[in-house]
C-alpha cells in the first residue's frame, strides 16, 4: 500500500490516456478531437517523463563525490516532443478552420452526410 504514492505519476498518466481517447473515439466534434488529441499527447509525455526519473539520481554535471546520475535524454526528447504537439495542434486547427468554410460545420456526421449527398449527385 505504501507504493501507491510513488505510482501516482503513472495513474495521472494512465487517466489522461484513457480520457484523451474516450473524447478523440466519442467525441463528433473536430475541436473536441484535437483536443482529446492534446490529453493523450500529455498523457504520453508525463509517463515517458517518468520513467526518465532516477530516484536518488543528481542533475548529469559532473561531480566526483556523486556516483549516480538521472539520463537527462527522455526530457530532452520531450521538450522536442512538445514543440512537434504544439506544431501538430496547430495545424489540425487549421485544417478545422478550412474545413470550416468549405462544410459551414465542424461536426463529423453532417460533413459525412454532406460528402455522401455530393456523392450521390455525382452518380446521378
Amino acid at each position: 500500500m505504501s507504493e501507491i504514492p510513488g505510482l501516482f505519476n503513472y495513474w495521472v498518466a494512465i487517466f489522461l490516456m484513457m480520457a484523451g481517447f474516450y473524447v478523440v473515439i466519442a467525441q463528433g466534434n473536430l475541436v473536441k478531437k484535437v483536443v482529446g488529441l492534446g490529453l493523450f499527447q500529455a498523457s504520453v509525455f508525463i509517463f515517458y517523463i517518468s520513467i526518465g526519473k532516477v530516484a536518488g539520481g543528481s542533475a548529469p554535471i559532473y561531480d566526483p563525490a556523486v556516483t549516480l546520475y538521472s539520463n537527462p535524454l527522455p526530457h530532452v526528447l520531450i521538450l522536442t516532443a512538445i514543440v512537434v504537439g504544439v506544431a501538430t495542434t496547430a495545424v489540425g486547427l487549421a485544417l478545422i478552420v478550412r474545413i470550416r468554410e468549405a462544410y459551414n460545420s465542424v461536426e463529423e456526421d453532417e460533413i459525412q452526410a454532406m460528402d455522401n449527398e455530393a456523392d450521390e449527385r455525382e452518380e446521378l
